[in-house]
Protein backbone atom coordinates (compact mmCIF):
# COMPACT_ATOMS: atom_id res chain seq x y z
CA UNK A 1 0.00 0.00 0.00
CA UNK A 2 1.12 3.71 -0.49
CA UNK A 3 0.26 6.82 0.93
CA UNK A 4 -1.71 9.08 -1.97
CA UNK A 5 -2.21 12.96 -1.33
CA UNK A 6 -5.36 13.65 -3.37
CA UNK A 7 -6.37 16.87 -4.15
CA UNK A 8 -10.12 17.39 -4.78
CA UNK A 9 -11.43 20.54 -6.16
CA UNK A 10 -14.70 21.88 -5.86
CA UNK A 11 -17.33 25.11 -6.05
CA UNK A 12 -19.81 25.51 -3.41
CA UNK A 13 -22.83 26.59 -5.62
CA UNK A 14 -24.55 28.61 -2.18
CA UNK A 15 -23.26 30.16 0.55
CA UNK A 16 -21.87 28.48 3.44
CA UNK A 17 -21.61 29.62 6.81
CA UNK A 18 -18.49 29.64 9.65
CA UNK A 19 -20.44 26.30 10.74
CA UNK A 20 -20.85 24.63 7.86
CA UNK A 21 -17.18 25.06 7.33
CA UNK A 22 -16.02 23.62 10.59
CA UNK A 23 -18.37 20.67 10.34
CA UNK A 24 -16.92 19.84 7.02
CA UNK A 25 -13.18 20.65 8.50
CA UNK A 26 -13.60 18.48 11.41
CA UNK A 27 -15.29 15.20 8.53
CA UNK A 28 -12.20 15.81 6.88
CA UNK A 29 -9.87 14.99 9.69
CA UNK A 30 -9.30 11.38 9.51
CA UNK A 31 -7.46 12.05 6.11
CA UNK A 32 -5.48 15.05 6.71
CA UNK A 33 -2.73 15.39 4.88
CA UNK A 34 -0.82 16.68 7.76
CA UNK A 35 0.11 13.08 8.86
CA UNK A 36 2.20 12.49 6.26
CA UNK A 37 5.55 14.16 5.60
CA UNK A 38 4.65 16.17 2.22
CA UNK A 39 1.59 17.03 3.97
CA UNK A 40 3.63 18.54 7.45
CA UNK A 41 6.48 20.25 5.38
CA UNK A 42 4.20 21.59 2.78
CA UNK A 43 1.43 22.69 4.92
CA UNK A 44 -1.25 21.49 3.23
CA UNK A 45 -4.64 21.78 4.59
CA UNK A 46 -7.29 19.31 4.38
CA UNK A 47 -9.71 22.43 3.23
CA UNK A 48 -9.38 25.48 1.60
CA UNK A 49 -11.47 28.08 0.38
CA UNK A 50 -10.87 31.01 -1.99
CA UNK A 51 -12.76 34.07 -2.36
CA UNK A 52 -14.45 33.02 -5.41
CA UNK A 53 -16.28 30.06 -3.76
CA UNK A 54 -14.65 27.57 -4.99
CA UNK A 55 -12.42 25.19 -2.85
CA UNK A 56 -9.94 22.25 -2.46
CA UNK A 57 -9.97 19.25 -0.10
CA UNK A 58 -6.51 17.53 0.22
CA UNK A 59 -6.73 13.75 1.41
CA UNK A 60 -4.28 11.64 2.79
CA UNK A 61 -5.43 8.10 0.98
CA UNK A 62 -4.18 4.22 1.73
CA UNK A 63 -4.31 2.45 -1.92
CA UNK A 64 -2.73 0.12 -4.00
CA UNK A 65 -2.81 2.17 -7.47
CA UNK A 66 -3.23 6.18 -8.16
CA UNK A 67 -6.76 5.50 -9.77
CA UNK A 68 -8.03 3.34 -6.66
CA UNK A 69 -6.61 6.20 -4.67
CA UNK A 70 -8.21 8.95 -6.42
CA UNK A 71 -11.99 6.69 -6.31
CA UNK A 72 -11.25 6.61 -2.72
CA UNK A 73 -11.00 10.28 -2.44
CA UNK A 74 -14.03 11.45 -3.90
CA UNK A 75 -15.93 8.35 -1.82
CA UNK A 76 -14.24 10.31 1.45
CA UNK A 77 -14.83 13.95 -0.23
CA UNK A 78 -18.42 12.70 -0.60
CA UNK A 79 -18.64 11.68 2.67
CA UNK A 80 -17.28 14.60 4.17
CA UNK A 81 -19.59 16.98 2.56
CA UNK A 82 -22.66 15.07 3.58
CA UNK A 83 -21.49 14.87 7.30
CA UNK A 84 -21.35 18.89 6.98
CA UNK A 85 -24.96 19.13 5.17
CA UNK A 86 -23.96 19.67 1.69
CA UNK A 87 -25.01 18.16 -1.39
CA UNK A 88 -23.97 17.86 -4.83
CA UNK A 89 -26.01 20.73 -6.09
CA UNK A 90 -24.56 22.66 -3.00
CA UNK A 91 -20.67 21.52 -3.61
CA UNK A 92 -20.28 20.31 -6.61
CA UNK A 93 -16.76 18.45 -7.37
CA UNK A 94 -14.03 18.01 -9.61
CA UNK A 95 -12.17 15.47 -10.86
CA UNK A 96 -9.34 14.04 -7.96
CA UNK A 97 -5.53 14.48 -8.49
CA UNK A 98 -2.98 12.87 -7.16
CA UNK A 99 -0.57 15.74 -5.56
CA UNK A 100 1.79 13.83 -4.01
CA UNK A 101 3.12 10.17 -2.96
CA UNK A 102 4.09 9.60 0.46
CA UNK A 103 5.74 6.58 2.26
CA UNK A 104 6.73 7.58 4.86
CA UNK A 105 3.83 8.41 7.17
CA UNK A 106 4.79 10.12 10.99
Amino acid sequence: MTTYVISVPGTFTADIGADTHDRLARALRPADPHSTRMGSTEGLDALSVNEDSTFTLRLTVEADTGPHAEEEARRLAGSALRDAGLDERSAALGPAVITGIDSEVR
